[in-house]
């Protein structure tokens, strides 16, 4: 395991966030510190409880999710996009590392801003809601396996899009649609019958669930199969990328 390596990329990507601090930590805290005036004080006041819980402290969870995917997706498909763009990419391929090493750093350092931020956004909350973490260990694995999952998904975006707009796609199009739609703002439960069925067809659903668990104890699906089906995803990505290497999909052309 070259580990000096792994040092090397890992570091020049954490760097990137005190270079861009404005783009990387404030403007998302920023806006969902917005979400919770809006919709936690504003609209949040005329709410009736869901499962006991105020309304503002039952969206925290959803709103911290929110960012960390948006973020773990944006910052791994432009860690490894920017090299692709620049053609400093060849250097890396060519170096004695291995993909697997390759793959650590970047995505290591994109799960570790990612992880920060969601604790910074936490912290942010507080400001506006009292709220608690039952199972803050069981808060903290989610949050990490989260982060990295998505981060790997982000470097495959990362890897896909041959111009800048496709970087932006899957966020705006795709995850933040389902995030809406997966629970954020509402337990499923709420939904009729049918659409609470047809909602489970949204991966977000399983982790904004068992991340409200681990605040209040509370969750529309169960805790278990919610990270069974994170590691699921977490394997596909492993997969797709680990193919990706083998097969150089627009790594070496």
């Amino acid at each position: 395991m070259n580990f000096y390596a792994i040092r090397a990329i890992y570091l020049f990507e954490l760097a990137r966030t005190w270079r861009t601090l404005m783009q990387s930590i404030a403007t998302p805290v920023i806006s969902t510190s917005l979400y919770f005036v809006v919709f936690g004080s504003a609209i949040g006041s005329s709410m009736v409880q869901i499962h006991g819980i105020d309304y503002a402290a039952f969206i925290v969870p959803g709103l911290v999710m929110l960012a960390l995917l948006t973020e773990s997706i944006s910052n791994a498909a432009f860690g490894i996009y920017m090299p692709k763009y620049s053609g400093t990419i060849y250097e890396v391929l060519s170096a004695p590392i291995s993909s697997f090493e390759i793959v650590v750093g970047y995505v290591g350092a994109a799960a570790t801003k990612s992880v920060i931020l969601g604790l910074i956004i936490m912290l942010t909350a507080r400001l506006f809601v009292t709220f608690e973490i039952e199972h803050p260990l069981w808060m903290l694995l989610f949050l990490v396996l989260t982060a990295v999952t998505f981060s790997l998904f982000g470097f495959i975006v990362g890897i896909w899009a041959d111009g800048w707009e496709k970087l932006q796609i899957v966020p705006a199009l795709i995850v933040t649609p389902l995030t809406f739609l997966g629970g954020s703002f509402y337990s499923i439960s709420m939904l009729p019958p049918v659409w609470q069925k047809i909602t489970l067809f949204n991966p977000v659903v399983y982790l904004i669930s068992a991340f409200r668990w681990c605040f209040y104890g509370v969750s529309d699906v169960n805790v278990a199969v919610s990270l069974g089906m994170t590691l699921l995803f977490l394997g596909g990505c492993l997969a797709i990328v680990f193919w990706m290497f083998k097969t150089g999909y627009r790594l070496k052309s």
